[in-house]
This record gives structure tokens, sequence and C-alpha cells, in this order.
């Protein structure tokens, strides 16, 4: 049954609700939705106390390790962490109370082509029931790539059967963005939910585009139950007018009843 999922987007060591398609490295044109006057950890401790388990905190961009750490500190085992992980710091994270590292552009050289063997080293070093690789991406003609360094620069790796049954193999999950909607609150990639439901063999959560409680309910009919969503820039606790946090909580609360 598909579930919400919770996140915390940092930048600049602040929570944030960035359009997704505006980050760049000089910032110029960036586009944000809310910036809270409260803290990670408030946040980490707000999941904690509603049960939410298998969130996801992101690092865009740098001066953000110190709120990361306040979050797990706060939830410890509760929460993922993605933004600039590699093999060198992935051990580092989970020490600090991350229960999995996302990972993605540390995974493909400078022009975007797959490293498999830096993958590899990244299972063998902590394991892959620890790993979460984010295939977050944009379209491309009549499908989507996987968008890396922020989503600034398109990989060469397709979203398709084979790449997620390929990938599967070396996570334990899969966390995807739809970086064209990602912020927008105009609606989710419907035809990419579908995708992934059809075709990833373990856990995926979606994020993108939402804009109603209803989509919860949309993306459990599109994708069979399979996939998660996480709702960012449209929940009222990050200034969003669209959706209210406790029908999220509910909801969850509602579909851990249901399938007891």
């Amino acid at each position: 049954m598909t579930r919400f999922r919770p996140c915390i987007d940092l930048h600049e060591g602040k929570v944030k609700q960035i359009v997704g398609g505006t980050l760049r490295d000089d910032e110029d044109g960036l586009q944000t939705n809310f910036e809270s006057d409260q803290s990670a950890g408030y946040f980490a401790g707000l999941y904690r106390k509603d049960l939410l388990s298998g969130g996801h905190i992101i690092k865009l961009g740098p001066n953000n390790d110190e709120a990361a750490r306040e979050a797990l500190a706060a939830y410890p085992g509760g929460l993922q962490v993605g933004g600039g992980i590699n093999l060198v710091n992935a051990p580092q994270w989970l020490e600090a109370g991350a229960s999995h590292v996302i990972v993605t552009s540390w995974l493909f050289d400078q022009n975007g082509h797959l490293l498999p063997e830096r993958l590899d080293a990244l299972v063998a070093e902590v394991g892959r029931e620890h790993i979460v690789i984010d295939l977050s991406c944009r379209v491309k003609d009549d499908g989507w790539v996987v968008a890396m360094n922020r989503w600034q620069t398109l990989t060469d790796l397709p979203i398709t059967e084979p790449t997620l049954k390929a990938m599967a193999s070396h996570c334990a999950e899969f966390l995807i963005h739809a970086a064209d909607v990602e912020g927008k609150r105009e609606g989710i990639d419907e035809k990419l939910v579908e995708l992934i439901g059809q075709h990833s063999p373990i856990p995926a959560t979606y994020a993108g585009g939402v804009h109603s409680i209803e989509d919860l309910a949309t993306v459990e009919t599109l994708s069979a139950g399979k996939v998660d969503l996480t709702i960012g820039s449209a929940l009222d606790v990050f200034g969003g007018s669209n959706v209210r946090y406790e029908d999220c909580v509910q909801w969850n609360h509602r579909t851990e009843a249901n399938n007891k």
C-alpha cells in the first residue's frame, strides 16, 4: 500500500522548499517556495512523534551537514540522508544515525556516464541494505533520464524497466524526483509513477508536483500500491495550502491498520 514519506530539504542550513528545476550552482533564478523558522531537528522530532518512517533528508548544496546531523540525532534510524554522498562519507552518515544513504551524482563521471565500479564499492563498504539510489530524472524525448548535480546535468541513464531491474540489485530502495514538476504543485507525473510501479522490483518513493491529498490515492492506484509518495511544497507545515500534514499522518495510520 502507498505510504506518505516525509522529507526535510536543506539549503544553506535552513529547511526550505525549492522549485527543483531552478537549482543552479550560482543560484541565479533560484525559486524558493518556503523557508522555515523551525530547525531540521524540529521536523525530525515531529516525524518521530507521529511514527512516520522512511523519510529523507536532502542536502541541497554546501553548509547543510550540521542541520542534517541535528535531524538524525532527533530521529536516529528513522531518516535517510542524501546530498554529496560518496564512498568516504557514507559510513559516517550511517554512524550519525541515518538508516540509509542516498546516492546519485557520485555514481557518474562529470559527463553523466554511469561508473558501475563505484556502486560496487559502495555496496561492499556499507551493504546494499543501507543504500538508496536516487534516480531523480527529467523528461527527454518520450521518456526520462536520470539527472545529477542538483538536477542540472542529464546523464546517459534512462528510467526504463532494464535500468530499474539492474540498479535494484545494488540497493534497498529507489528515490525518484520528477525534477520538471518538483515544487510546482501542479500535479504529479502520472506516467512516471505508473512505470515505476510496474517495473521496480524494490520499494520506491516518488516526489514532485503533488497538489492535493488525493494524489496519495492516485499514486496508490497507478502503482498498485507499490510506490510511496513524498509531499513537499503543497504541505501546510511547509507553507502550502493544498495538503494538511495531519491528513497524511492519518493516511499512513489507516494504511498500516488495514495491513494488519
